[in-house]
């Protein structure tokens, strides 16, 4: 990842004729040592569009820049592979159950995120 983002920013710089930073912080990696830890990250990932304010409820099973239409609407993609998340669920019905289950919980820590001290 580093390689990716080092090369990206020296093209964005170089083209829009800057220089500094273009990404927030260092990519951070976490080794998921077991399923639990998979379906755990899998729901994260696919709440936070939701959860951090860039998707309303309404269009957060259609947000194009989301794998989450791969694993609820049976849409076929060569890019996603969803079957080690899914195969854990009875159906796609249940894993969307299981990602939503956490969405309320997932805005009150990004609001609490935000709070500030004054």
């Amino acid at each position: 990842m580093r390689k990716v983002t080092d090369s990206y920013t020296r093209y964005f710089n170089t083209k829009h004729k800057r220089v500094g930073p273009v990404f927030q912080g260092a990519f951070k990696a976490v080794h998921i040592n077991n399923n639990e830890q998979l379906l755990h990250v899998s729901r994260y990932i696919h709440l936070n569009p939701l959860v951090s304010g860039v998707v309303r409820e309404n269009d957060f099973l259609n947000f194009p820049w989301s794998s989450l239409g791969s694993y609820t609407n049976d849409k076929i993609s060569t890019f996603v592979n969803t079957q080690l998340v899914l195969e854990n669920f009875r159906n796609t019905q249940k894993y969307l159950e299981f990602v939503r289950d956490q969405a309320d919980y997932g805005k009150r820590l990004e609001e609490i995120k935000h709070l500030t001290f004054e």
